[in-house]
């Protein structure tokens, strides 16, 4: 189903953004205008989104496992809708034998299961729209946290996305920063993954 299928397509167009970060030391008079006066040697920086998210464990990790979940859901739909097609072949082959009363009945019957195969199929699709929008908006919040971390440590006032669809058509290679925000990124997602206890399963349980 391509609702299910090629979940990869739909996350990699997630959006690190752009992330303007200006710092401001106190005291900073107003332009005529009313707007803030920009730090004489503003400092920028961009990153690559694309690298990000190739070398990113923690993006990696969901990006498999929702894959694989949604194989096996779309797996399990099609496996619903071979059932119903056999349903109605079978009723194809036999509606001759049948009564007017037998064959209205198995036709409402089939009626119910496609509709129940319908709703099934959306919910499907509503979930795994779900789950991606939670792994979005997840990842948006661990790179723009980080990156507000790294610029205010290495004196950065701006950090820009830079990909074939940024705004940004060069950038000197001084500027790049993504492999240091890389591995800053999977240093803390190591870190935590060894925090975080590990879940028991019920393979004792089994074994009694």
């Amino acid at each position: 189903m391509k609702n299910l299928s090629l979940i990869l397509n739909i996350v990699l167009f997630v959006a690190v953004g752009v992330l303007y970060y200006l710092h401001f030391s106190a005291g900073k008079p107003a332009s005529a205008e009313g707007g803030a006066v920009l730090p004489k040697d503003l400092s920028i920086a961009y990153i690559n989104s694309d690298s990000v998210l190739k070398y990113y464990d923690y993006f990696k990790v969901n990006r498999d496992r929702l894959e694989s979940k949604g194989k096996k859901l779309d797996q399990d739909l099609r496996n619903r809708a071979q059932g119903f097609q056999n349903d109605y072949e079978a009723y194809q082959r036999n509606v001759s034998n049948l009564t007017i009363g037998q064959a209205k009945a198995v036709e409402e019957d089939l009626a119910k299961k496609q509709q129940n195969l319908q709703m099934y199929q959306q919910s499907l699709s509503q979930e795994m729209s779900a789950e991606e929008g939670k792994v979005t908006q997840e990842l948006y919040k661990r790179v723009t946290e980080f990156l507000k971390k790294y610029g205010q440590e290495n004196g950065l006032q701006v950090v820009l996305k830079y990909d074939p669809t940024s705004d940004v058509l060069f950038g000197g290679a001084s500027l790049d920063i993504t492999m240091q925000v890389v591995d800053g990124l999977n240093s803390e997602y190591a870190i935590e993954k060894e925090s975080t206890p590990v879940k028991k399963d019920s393979v004792a349980s089994k074994k009694k």
